[in-house]
C-alpha cells in the first residue's frame, strides 16, 4: 500500500509525537499560546496538531475557530484594545497594509533574518512570501497557508460537449454561456454574488485576468476605469446568462456547495476547496472535476491570482510570548510539519518541494497547477494597502447592485471612486 494511502490523522500525530518523545528539556513548558483562527482547511488539522507541538516544546496551543468577519472583528478590537486575548492571528493577506500602519502584529523582519537558515525561505516561491508575510519590505505576518486562485471544471461536461478547458477568458465566458442548460439544472457558471467581502473579492479575480486594476501604479483608487467597467459588464454577462438562480446570494460556502452537487460547469476558486470534491460524502461529482490554472484575457500575459493567510503575532504580548508564537511559527511551516499539515487535509500548500512530493502528489493531483499559478502569482490584485478594508466595502455594494440590475457597471463604480478617493 503506497504511504499516502495508510495516512490518517491519528498516524501522523503519533509519528510526530513519537520523533519528539525523547526532548527531555521543554523550553515552553507552562506557556499557553492562543490562535485566533479563520474558520477554513487549515483551522481543525492546527487543533489536531497541538499535542504533537506540546510534546516537543511543553507549550499548550489553543485554537478559536471564527468566520471571517468574527475573526476580523473580534481580533481587531483585541488589538485596539490592548486586551492581549490572542497571541496569534491567521491575516488574510489583504490585511497586511492595516497591520502595519496600526502596528498591530510584531515586525518579524530581524527574526526572519536571524532565523533565516533554519526557515529554508529559498524553498517557499517567492510570490508567497511577499504575499502572505510581507509590507513594504517588513514582515507583519509569516507565510502560513498560500492558496491558488484556480480553475474546476466538470471534464464530463467538457467531455460530451467536445470542448476543451478554456485558456482565455473569451472562451470561459462562451463555453459558459454555451454549456448552461437550466433545464438540466446544469449552469455554464458559479461565482460569488452576495454583497459584501463574497462578491467584491470573486469579482477582483475576474478583474484580475481580464486586465483590470483597483489601484494605480502610485496605489490610488482607480476603481472605474474603462478595464474595470469592462470586466464588471462581463460579470455582470455571466450571472444574467450562465449562474444558477440565486447565485447573487452566494458566498464562497453557496458557490462551492453549487458546484459540488453538480449545478455548475465551470468555478473559479481557492485551491484549498479542490481536495473536496472527491469525497463522496459532501461531493455529487467524485471522478468528474478537473483543476486548471484560472484563464486570463486573450493576449494577456499570466498572472494568477495568489491568496491566503499569514500567521501575525499580536504586538502587545510580552516578549517572551512572542518569542514562544515565533516558535510556533518556525515549527507548523517547517518542510517537515507542513508537509503532514497538508497530509491532513489543510491545504495551504507554499514550499516548492511540496509540489513534487510523491506522498503529497499521491494525494492531491492538482500541485502542479499550484506550483504554476505560484510561478506567474499576482498577490496584489486585492491591494494590500491599509485602505483595502474600505474599498472592499465599497466594490462589495457596487458590484452587487450590478448584479441586481440597481444600477450600470458606470453607475456603480463612477460612485465607489468617489467615495474611494476621500480614503485617500
Amino acid at each position: 500500500m503506497p504511504r499516502s494511502a495508510a495516512y490518517s490523522t491519528a498516524t501522523v500525530i503519533f509519528a510526530l509525537m513519537a520523533s519528539t518523545a525523547c526532548v527531555s528539556a521543554k523550553s515552553l513548558d507552562g506557556v499557553t499560546l492562543t490562535v485566533a483562527s479563520m474558520n477554513d482547511g487549515f483551522s481543525k488539522v492546527l487543533t489536531e496538531l497541538a499535542p504533537a507541538f506540546k510534546a516537543e516544546t511543553g507549550a499548550d496551543l489553543k485554537v478559536e475557530i471564527m468566520d471571517y468577519g468574527t475573526l476580523l472583528t473580534k481580533t481587531t478590537a483585541d488589538f485596539i484594545g490592548d486586551t492581549k486575548g490572542y497571541d496569534l492571528v491567521t491575516m488574510d493577506i489583504v490585511w497586511a497594509g492595516a497591520y502595519a500602519e496600526n502596528k498591530y502584529s510584531v515586525d518579524l523582519t530581524d527574526w526572519v533574518k536571524r532565523d533565516a537558515a533554519e526557515l529554508d525561505l529559498d524553498d517557499i516561491y517567492p510570490v508567497v512570501r511577499k504575499s502572505l508575510g510581507e509590507y513594504n519590505g517588513h514582515y507583519v505576518a509569516y507565510p502560513f497557508a498560500a492558496y491558488a486562485n484556480v480553475l474546476a471544471y466538470r471534464k464530463d461536461v467538457l467531455d460530451a460537449a467536445g470542448l476543451k478547458v478554456p485558456t482565455t477568458m473569451e472562451e470561459l465566458v462562451a463555453d459558459a454561456k454555451k454549456l448552461n442548460d437550466p433545464a438540466k439544472k446544469l449552469y455554464g457558471f458559479v461565482a460569488n454574488g452576495q454583497k459584501g467581502p463574497a462578491v467584491a473579492q470573486d469579482w477582483m479575480q475576474y478583474n484580475n485576468q481580464l486586465g483590470g486594476s483597483i489601484v494605480d501604479k502610485d496605489g490610488k483608487p482607480v476603481l472605474n476605469s474603462a478595464a474595470n467597467i469592462k470586466s464588471l459588464a462581463v460579470y455582470k454577462e455571466l450571472f444574467t446568462e450562465a449562474a444558477p438562480p440565486g447565485a447573487i446570494e452566494y458566498d464562497w460556502g453557496g458557490r462551492e456547495e453549487s458546484f459540488r452537487q453538480g449545478m455548475a460547469v465551470f468555478m473559479q476558486t481557492w485551491s484549498v476547496g479542490a481536495p473536496v470534491y472527491s469525497d463522496p460524502k459532501v461531493s455529487n461529482i467524485v471522478g468528474k472535476v478537473g483543476i486548471a490554472v484560472a484563464p486570463v484575457a486573450k493576449g494577456m500575459s499570466p498572472q494568477y491570482g495568489v491568496g491566503g493567510w499569514g500567521l501575525a503575532i499580536n504586538a502587545d504580548i510580552d516578549k517572551p510570548k512572542q518569542e514562544a508564537a515565533w516558535t510556533f511559527i518556525k515549527w507548523v511551516t517547517s518542510k517537515k510539519i507542513h508537509k503532514e499539515f497538508n497530509m491532513m487535509g489543510a491545504g495551504g500548500f507554499m514550499r516548492k518541494s511540496q509540489m513534487t512530493d510523491p506522498d503529497l502528489l499521491a494525494k492531491y493531483d492538482f500541485l502542479p497547477v499550484i506550483a504554476e499559478t505560484y510561478e506567474h502569482g499576482n498577490g496584489e490584485f486585492r491591494p494590500r494597502i491599509p485602505e483595502y478594508p474600505e474599498i472592499q466595502d465599497l466594490l462589495g455594494t457596487a458590484v452587487n447592485s450590478v448584479l441586481a440590475g440597481a444600477a450600470t457597471p458606470e453607475e456603480a463604480l463612477g460612485k465607489a471612486q468617489d467615495a474611494a478617493k476621500k480614503l485617500f
